[in-house]
């Protein structure tokens, strides 16, 4: 009996290097650079996952590929979020991250009282750079489904997100935000919203943004409330943390892709905690 266990023990082993093998060489990370001609030839970097079998299924016109939009927090690289983008590309999609705030750019400065307080100039421009990455991603991979994409972001790239879906909600499929603080969620969309909420002392969310149980219930938001951090939802913060972000938005997108219109559970989880969760997806290669 021992001796099964042992073997089945080391089946295991090795079936979980052999997924961190597949995960890290099957998807390709680069990171492209558009200069918009109409901002004083501002350059976007454009930080690229996909999945090498699906872009090579793409680029012989078999399929199209899904596109999922990642928005990074204020001051954070477009590359720390190799974590969401990793599920994504698994799953088939064209995972883009546009760099939305640069060196040069004047500092935000927020101002009680104001619309999201004061941020919506930064806010406007993540949408100009998206619109630009989008445009400019159609001439470099035109076998993806540009007409409709799954917006994600993380704090001030969440409330990007969140306003982009609701300025152009006929080009947004879903939404995924984490502890996006400023926009309103949008309560009479057409598409599934998931959002995971911090326990942060520091980072609280605007009253109003988020909707009280009751309506997510009749709205299909889905509302993960969580002990994390606010900052540990990047790549820089605990395996566990991302780990488990990973297993409940890989559930999210199972749950949503397979079916547009069936509904998808939007009660409130229980509190997450740090406890390890699902293993975590590859990380990304050198380029």
């Amino acid at each position: 009996m021992k001796r099964g266990i042992v073997i089945l023990l080391s089946v295991c082993a090795v079936l979980v290097v052999g997924y961190f093998t597949a995960s890290k060489w099957a998807i390709r990370h680069e990171t492209l650079t558009f200069y918009d001609p109409a901002r004083d030839n501002r350059p976007v970097p454009v930080y690229v996952a996909v999945r090498w079998d699906k872009e090579m299924q793409a680029n012989a016109g078999m399929i199209k590929l899904p596109v999922a939009i990642l928005n990074h927090g204020n001051t954070v690289k477009n590359s720390e979020y190799s974590f969401l983008a990793n599920v994504f590309a698994a799953r088939g999609y064209l995972a883009l991250s546009p760099q939305h705030d640069l060196p040069a750019d004047p500092p935000m400065v927020t101002k009680v009282g104001e619309l999201y307080v004061g941020r919506l100039p930064q806010i406007q421009r993540g949408v100009a750079n998206i619109h630009f990455a989008v445009e400019e991603m159609k001439k470099v991979q035109p076998n993806a489904d540009y007409a409709r994409v799954t917006m994600v972001g993380h704090s001030m790239g969440g409330d990007i997100s969140m306003y982009f879906a609701k300025e152009y909600p006929d080009q947004v499929k879903k939404v995924v935000t984490l502890d996006n603080l400023r926009v309103p969620f949008l309560t009479d969309a057409k598409f599934k919203i998931l959002s995971f909420r911090s326990k942060d002392p520091v980072f609280k969310a605007d009253p109003g943004v988020v909707p009280d149980d009751d309506v997510c219930e009749k709205s299909g938001i889905t509302v993960v409330n969580t002990d994390f951090q606010h900052n540990d939802m990047r790549d820089t913060g605990p395996d566990n943390v991302k780990s488990t972000i990973q297993g409940m938005l890989d559930k999210f997108l199972n749950d949503s892709d397979s079916s547009e219109v069936a509904p998808v559970p939007t009660k409130t989880p229980d509190v997450l905690t740090n406890a390890p969760g699902p293993v975590a997806m590859g990380k990304p290669v050198p380029n």
